[in-house]
Parts: structure tokens; sequence; C-alpha cells
């Protein structure tokens, strides 16, 4: 099953990749990696705001995590045409908006983590960070990054 055929199957669809708001790209490849810039929690009306876990509790912000890849997703088919042309997962940079004794950033990135598998198979296990920070833009809740291999 292709990665498009599995998130037709998890009843998951791909927002239109959003232009940059500042001075990046969305992604950049070197050889035959493809690092794509960090993606926040909305597509559409669905914005995933606030501090974890006192205005954004941890199962929401798990959620955030999923749309947030949903939205990197986007920007590597619009790079690439396809998800097909993904090796694999190398890695991901989940940042999560934390009130300072928060400690469980890992269980929130685990929304990504989780579905990139669940739409790669063992192609989406890959290198992780999870860290927390005082804020992040616009006041979502999370922000994630990732670095995928392209196939040649």
């Amino acid at each position: 099953m292709t990665p498009e055929e599995k998130l037709a199957e998890l009843g998951l669809e791909l927002p239109e990749a959003a232009n940059p708001i500042g001075s990046y790209v969305n992604a950049v490849r070197s050889g035959n990696l493809l690092h794509i810039s960090g993606g926040l929690p909305i597509m559409g009306d669905q914005k995933f705001l606030g501090k974890v876990p006192t205005e954004c509790d941890v199962e929401t912000a798990r959620q955030a995590a999923r749309v947030a890849i949903l939205t990197r997703l986007a920007v590597i088919k619009a790079e690439l045409g396809s998800l097909n042309q993904v090796e694999r997962i190398v890695s991901i940079s989940g940042f999560v908006n934390a009130e300072p004794d928060f400690t469980a950033h890992p269980q929130v990135i685990n929304g990504a983590s989780d579905l990139l598998v669940e739409i790669f198979g063992e192609a989406g296990k890959h290198s992780r960070a999870a860290v927390g920070c005082s804020s992040l833009p616009l006041g979502v809740s999370v922000e994630v990054g990732l670095i995928v291999e392209v196939k040649s």
C-alpha cells in the first residue's frame, strides 16, 4: 500500500502546502536528504494553541503533533510530487510549548512519530528529539520538523 493510499485508509487528507511566512523555504534538498522546515498544527480552521498541559492537555497536544506532520507531508508531496518518493523518515524534531515543570514531551511528540509509522511502516521509524520551549510561533502547542531520505 502506498503512503497516499494509507492516508486515505486512515481517513486523512493532506492540506495544500502553505507558503513560508518568513525568510526561509519549506524544504531544502541536499543529495538524497530533504530537510523540511518546522510546521505548525494549523490546517484550515483547525488550530491547536496554548501551553501544555495547562491550556492544551497532553492528548490534544498529541493530536496537534499529528496535524503538524500532515502539514509537513503536504510540503514533501509538493516538493517531490508524491509521497512514494520517500525512502524513509530519517529524523524528526518536535517542540512542545510547555509549562516549565512539564516533562512529558515525548508523549506529545509520539503523536507525530506514531502517524509516520502508520503511514510509512518500517520506513517511518526515525530518530527524534522531543523538547519543551517557553513559547512557539502564533502561540501553537507544538511544532515539528523532519528530515527524509528521498529515493534515488
